[in-house]
């Protein structure tokens, strides 16, 4: 058999694959180990990533705002959200892309190639690529398998959202608290909210949210962002300085699946996104965390990555949403007055007992829980 040229080949450029190269080209146990990441362009996308954190975190220096207490709000509550131990932490896509190329271009071990892999055989252990072939003795791969856009026995909802960085003339924002999710513009049947995050008094995201089984149009996100910004906001004089949107999928669908001896499924296309909530920065540290873990004591990369019994917790919800999305609001009212966000945030970190689970789907608690119940185990 053919000497693979590389110790591992990382296909994608994105969050994953970018911090596991990072992660690599920073242990010692893997000096020595050339390691090439491959992307069409390693293109910095226009993105916001936050997170919840206790204390000091990895990423600090790159975090450009944090928020110790939150919002949750609806036409009948506004609940103030202390999350201590915990903050709210926000980074840039393009700070983060800027410092980890820069620190993998400086490396000796890693190597940057422009590329798009359209098959890997984890026999020859070969990637075929648009210019080049590459051998390997692992793979780590980003690209997300499309079965499961037509698997019918999997949920598959959609996060979608627009989000405009507005500046206004006079101070307006709180800049000490972040708006987690906001139900007083109501999209109708629909599961929808919007989410706010002040930088300064005069600076802030705002972005409307879709938790679907549908996508909509692009003129429906900016008529609810001007109609939060006119009734909500009471603003008038505004100016838009950057734009964001994003589609993330929601789903139990098992992309793990794909793992092989020498292909390790990583990032959305390897469930890395939480998929109750859409959340990927942490859940991406954790599981690359892991994966060197398995690296160094001889277990297959993709050991232990997927907790199953949190993934059948999210499959249920998901399942819930999908066939009664109109009743979201009132699901996360629930969650979000019933419980502390420290009790919400180790649930969704995938931290908590089973006793812990127990209140968690107490609060929960409905018809519609137990029919999705005996949807998904049966």
């Amino acid at each position: 058999m053919q000497v693979p040229k590389y110790f591992y080949v990382i296909v994608g450029g994105g969050l994953a694959g970018l911090q596991l190269a990072r992660q690599l080209s920073r242990d010692i146990f893997f000096k020595g180990k050339q390691i090439a990441v491959i992307d069409p362009d390693f293109k910095t996308p226009n993105k916001t990533w936050c997170f919840w954190e206790k204390g000091h975190g990895q990423w600090d220096s790159l975090v450009s705002k944090t928020w110790k207490n939150g919002r949750f709000i609806t036409s009948e509550i506004n609940k103030k959200l202390e999350l201590e131990p915990y903050q709210y932490k926000m980074i840039k896509a393009e700070n983060f892309y800027r410092e980890i190329l820069k620190e993998l271009e400086a490396s000796k071990d890693i190597k940057l190639i422009r590329d798009e892999i359209s098959e890997i055989d984890p026999v020859t252990r070969k990637a075929s690529g648009k210019f080049n072939n590459y051998t390997a003795a692992h793979f780590f791969d980003s690209r997300v398998d499309p079965e499961y856009l037509e698997d019918g026995k999997h949920t598959l909802i959609y996060q979608h959202f627009k989000g405009w960085e507005i500046e206004t003339q006079e101070p307006t924002f709180s800049p000490e608290e972040f708006t987690m999710m906001d139900y007083r513009l109501k999209y109708k049947d629909a599961t929808a909210f919007t989410y706010v995050l002040p930088v300064t008094e005069t600076k802030a995201l705002i972005e409307f949210t879709f938790f679907t089984p549908f996508l909509t149009e692009d003129a429906t996100y900016d008529k609810m962002l001007k109609r939060y910004l006119r009734e909500i906001l009471k603003l008038k004089d505004y100016r838009i300085t950057n734009i964001e949107t994003g589609i993330i999928p929601m789903t139990d669908f098992p992309f793990e699946k794909g793992n092989t001896p020498n292909i390790t499924k990583i990032g959305t296309g390897g469930s890395w996104v939480k998929a109750s909530t859409g959340y990927s920065f942490i859940n991406t540290q954790k599981r690359v965390n892991k994966i060197v873990e398995n690296l160094k004591s001889g277990e297959q990369p993709g050991e232990g990555l997927i907790n199953k019994k949190f993934k059948r917790y999210d499959g249920i919800f998901l399942d819930v949403l999908a066939n009664n999305n109109e009743k979201g609001e009132e699901i996360f009212t629930k969650f979000y007055t019933k419980n502390t966000p420290e009790e919400i945030f180790s649930y969704l970190d995938e931290e908590t007992t089973i006793s812990e689970d127990l209140k968690i789907m107490m609060s929960l608690y409905s018809f519609d829980f137990i029919k999705s119940f005996f949807r998904k185990i049966f």
